[in-house]
């Protein structure tokens, strides 16, 4: 799953543009069409690279002279040195990979921190869909029907939180968006977060 249009930006960019240093190296993974990228240019002087699947969204980053290279997070990333990047970002894009334990491994080696947005299939429509229609829903993140999806691993903010816990990960900050975009109080506990939130934001460090 590859970022959206530059025409739309999406909520958890305002989110990630919060969590980023003015003057940063940052590396956007699964980058799209560089529409986090250009808003990170524009608003906090970054110094951004991306790497991006798709070689349309490539073609497309690379005409508005933004600098992204064609290439695949799971196996790309191996490329990258060690510390190469302040922030190494990966958002709405943990889904796609096939291997995301391995995918956060790369993110936290190659930047001193990682940031990582991803839909949460734990939220309360999702499971409703579920509930009541009994088949594989589709909501304003996640669209497109279970056969043509490239979300191979849906995963619930609980569920990632467990990962980054098994991984020895430090969460310095979480963010959890409900449907309307608000923000849920961070003094909430897990559950409500995994509940009501229809996407997070975590800001992570090895």
């Amino acid at each position: 799953m590859s970022e959206t249009n530059h025409a739309v930006q999406r909520l958890d960019y305002d989110v990630i543009s919060e969590l980023i240093a003015p003057g940063s190296r940052i590396l956007d993974v699964g980058c799209g069409d560089g529409g986090l990228m250009a808003l990170l240019e524009s608003s906090h002087g970054v110094r951004a690279s991306g790497i991006e699947i798709d070689q349309k969204n490539v073609n497309n980053a690379v005409a508005l002279g933004l600098s992204v290279v064609q290439g695949d997070a799971d196996t790309d990333l191996a490329n990258y040195p060690d510390d190469a990047f302040d922030y190494v970002i990966l958002s709405q894009t943990l889904q796609a990979t096939r291997d995301p334990r391995k995918v956060l491994e790369n993110l936290l080696r190659i930047g001193r921190s990682g940031i990582v947005s991803f839909p949460n299939f734990g939220f309360w429509g999702v499971r409703l869909q579920l509930l009541v229609q009994g088949q594989m829903p589709t909501t304003g993140l996640l669209p497109d029907m279970w056969w043509s999806t490239s979300n191979i691993h849906f995963c619930t903010i609980r569920d990632f939180v467990v990962l980054c816990d098994e991984m020895g990960v430090t969460v310095e900050r979480a963010i959890a968006l409900n449907s309307g975009g608000k923000r849920i109080p961070f003094n909430a506990p897990w559950w409500f977060w995994n509940l009501f939130g229809e996407q997070a934001v975590f800001l992570l460090r090895r």
